[in-house]
């Protein structure tokens, strides 16, 4: 709930009219105070893709979801770094003995059998592997 509250404050401060809603030219003041540069075009195209009820003002339930997005895009980004820290072999997947190689760096000896179980647990599709998408549901 604190979050919401807090997307409402940064809402807020970009609703300049007290409308409830942000328009193009609300949104392109706002990145301008904060120092960035967007043009009409760029703002206007910006409302009309977050605008679900397509009245051309971004509300905040579309505002609140486009910030979530952009934390499910950085949450992915970080662990794509980590799975490639993993990875290793450049197979694509984290492989037992990449798993090993890995935890031994972090100070953690395992065996390939150990290694091979951990794999199991979230090797959704049975092949020995951890994919990107196995690796991520293992991460959250």
């Amino acid at each position: 709930m604190e979050k919401v509250s807090q997307y409402a404050r940064v809402f807020n401060h970009f609703d300049e009219n007290g409308d409830g809603r942000i328009s193009a030219s609300e949104l392109r003041q706002c990145v301008e105070a904060i120092g960035g540069k967007v043009s009409w075009a760029e703002a206007e195209a910006l409302v009309e893709v977050l605008d679900s009820d397509k009245d051309g003002l971004v509300g905040l339930d579309d505002f609140v979801r486009f910030v979530e997005e952009g934390e499910e895009e950085e949450k992915v980004k970080e662990l794509k770094e980590a799975f490639k820290m993993y990875e290793m072999e450049g197979c694509g997947c984290i492989t037992a003995k990449s798993l090993k190689r890995m935890l031994g760096r972090l100070g953690e000896c395992k065996s390939i059998e150990e290694c091979e179980t951990m794999i199991a647990r979230f090797d959704l599709n049975g092949d020995g592997v951890l994919s990107f998408d196995e690796f991520r549901v293992m991460m959250l």
